[in-house]
């Protein structure tokens, strides 16, 4: 039995868990939507409140390897463009808002690969925002600070540094390309 929002919500998570499919994002989207409504006055989520951690672990799944961080960003801090490789990622804003932008590479006619960006959001308190393996974004903190849930299907550093399938992007003379790796 929970005893509070952050272990319900990893037992709703572990219990609907399996292949990637629409149903298991949907679900996920709302288990994250309800732990975004957590009252400041639970224990875990006011200490997250209190330390403001630039980057903290809640939860490390042993068997399915899912990972939900929580993230504390300043006004202004910018995340390149990116994305997850395999992995799949969903945004949660627990206080603050933060601005998404995503794009597609685009491969030109002299075959380098640039970005062109399709949209921005910006995303606020409670609400979501997911990314499915291989969608390219960047974040920027749009308030003062801004608290943050990342779920991910799997550990994202072993992505990036161990498999290497993680691709960020630079911008070179105003175009958005691939770094070098």
């Amino acid at each position: 039995m929970p005893t509070n929002s952050l272990q319900k919500f990893v037992e709703q998570v572990r219990a609907a868990w399996g292949p990637l499919t629409t149903e298991l994002v949907t679900e996920c989207q709302s288990y994250l939507t309800e732990l975004v409504k957590t009252p400041a006055s639970e224990a875990w989520l006011a200490e997250l409140l209190r330390t403001a951690p630039a980057n903290q672990e809640l939860y490390r799944d042993p068997e399915h390897g899912f990972v939900l961080l929580a993230h504390t960003e300043q006004a202004g801090l910018y995340r390149a463009p990116h994305d997850h490789g395999r992995g799949w990622v969903i945004y949660a804003i627990q206080d603050g808002e933060i601005e998404m932008r995503t794009y597609a590479p685009v491969e030109d006619q002299n075959g380098p690969i640039r970005l062109v960006q399709r949209n921005s959001t910006v995303v606020q308190s409670g609400q979501v925002q997911v990314y499915l393996p291989g969608d390219v974004h960047d974040t920027r903190c749009r308030s003062q600070s801004a608290l943050l849930f990342r779920f991910t299907d799997r550990d994202l550093r072993v992505e990036d540094r161990v498999e290497r399938r993680l691709t960020r992007y630079v911008e070179q003379s105003g175009v958005w390309a691939p770094a070098a790796r």
